[in-house]
């Protein structure tokens, strides 16, 4: 393989393990400050771009959401020369109108998260990140215009709450999600959005909804959430390849440049 940067990453969620879709891939290891990442990187090729997978849990769905390395995840796509970064993730609905099987572009976020590392500038040097528009805009429009172009169910906008797993909300705490508005829930996203930003990286999340969060009558069960992802996983492999070649080669978002007034 090449020495030309990595173009393109790709970080599959729950269920979203395939990097099939990329050809010549080679699993690369890459060593960060941080330690290792959830798991070797898939490199390679799809319509002309180069391509880096990474699966957030491990291959194996071994790593819970509250362990998961996200540091390391992100300091080694920027190694790999990532610009952007195109993340899928299982999400549970908090409204009526987001119903399983739907994808979200997500736009904004709420972190309900504790403990986890969250930034790359802890010391030395202070960085105050803005993320009053956490998402690439750019990729949003891509990925938002591509998905209704395949005619799939989709949402052009959604704020995620991030909560810190791995167990599920009890009743009350999604009723409050509910009441603030909120559209989807995960376990995930935070800090991985922020910290991609940080580091100058475009970064759209793809969000899957997996089930109703348990303000619904039933309660959500880890089988539930498997047996959606199992039925999306075609759809989103749909959506990335035909929306991967689509995405423009030159970046005129900003996002780049996000760190430049923060410091």
């Amino acid at each position: 393989m090449n020495n030309t940067p990595v173009e393109i990453g790709i970080i599959g969620g729950t269920g979203v393990y395939e990097s099939a879709i990329i050809q010549d891939v080679e699993d690369v290891t890459v060593h960060t400050p941080y330690g290792r990442p959830s798991d070797l990187i898939s490199v390679g090729y799809y319509g002309g771009r180069k391509i880096a997978f990474l699966p957030r849990h491990g291959t194996h769905h071994q790593i819970p959401p509250h362990q998961i390395p996200f540091r390391a995840n992100i300091w080694a796509l920027k190694e790999l020369g990532v610009q952007r970064v195109v993340a899928a993730s299982a999400v549970g609905s908090l409204r009526e109108d987001y119903q399983p099987g739907d994808f979200v572009i997500l736009d904004q976020f709420i972190d309900r998260t504790k403990d986890r590392g969250d930034t790359f500038y802890e010391g030395g040097q202070v960085c105050h990140i803005s993320t009053a528009e956490p998402f690439c805009p750019e990729l949003r429009r891509v990925f938002t215009a591509s998905a209704q172009a395949l005619g799939l169910p989709v949402h052009a906008e959604g704020t995620y709450v991030c909560i810190q797993g791995p167990r599920f909300s009890t009743r009350a705490e999604s009723r409050l999600f509910r009441a603030w508005h909120v559209d989807v829930i995960g376990m995930t996203l935070f800090p991985e959005v922020a910290l991609a930003r940080e580091v100058g990286l475009c970064y759209v999340s793809v969000a899957m909804v997996t089930d109703y969060d348990v303000w619904a009558e039933t309660p959500v069960t880890a089988k539930d959430v498997l047996r959606t992802m199992r039925q999306n996983v075609v759809h989103f492999r749909t959506l990335i390849l035909e929306t991967v070649p689509q995405i423009p080669k030159t970046r005129g978002c900003g996002c780049a440049d996000a760190v430049a007034d923060a410091m």
